[in-house]
């Protein structure tokens, strides 16, 4: 099989298998997939500038900003001055904005356990355990067109 024809289902199967773990998720039903990415990004960098979670979510800094009001607004992330530069704010996630991330990845974890042991044989099982390692070093790939 060539390898763009290979690209390109491997991009439809993942884009389709994110699609159908954000419908899965209770936890977050009203909240954008923007501002879900950002929860993402806070929950493993701990804490980030407006101006670096604009960048990491490819969305200006504006619209960064607004959807930052609307998660401090739920209670969701905090902001803390910087210690390098008091201009600026750190932002971090509150213990609820945590809890909601940890839930998520919860409920995405089950739904995919079951979507595995209802469909895959033993042996599919183990392809796919094998198919791990190969998927990470795509995604580890740090070339940009």
């Amino acid at each position: 099989m060539e390898t763009s024809v290979i690209a390109s289902s491997f991009r439809h199967i993942i884009s389709g298998l994110s699609k159908r773990l954000r419908k899965t998720v209770s936890s977050v039903d009203n909240l954008s997939l923007s501002e879900f990415s950002t929860l993402s990004y806070l929950y493993h960098e701990q804490a980030l500038s407006a101006t670096e979670l604009a960048k990491l979510i490819m969305v200006k800094l504006q619209s960064m900003s607004e959807l930052l009001i609307r998660l401090q607004g739920l209670g969701i992330i905090e902001k803390t001055p910087s210690d390098v530069d008091k201009r600026k704010s750190l932002i971090s996630l509150t213990a609820k904005g945590r809890q909601i991330v940890e839930h998520t990845r919860y409920e995405r974890d089950e739904w995919l356990t079951q979507a595995i042991d209802g469909t895959l044989s033993e042996a599919e099982k183990k392809t796919l355990q094998d198919a791990l390692g190969v998927m990470t070093k795509v995604m580890d790939f740090k070339h940009t067109l």
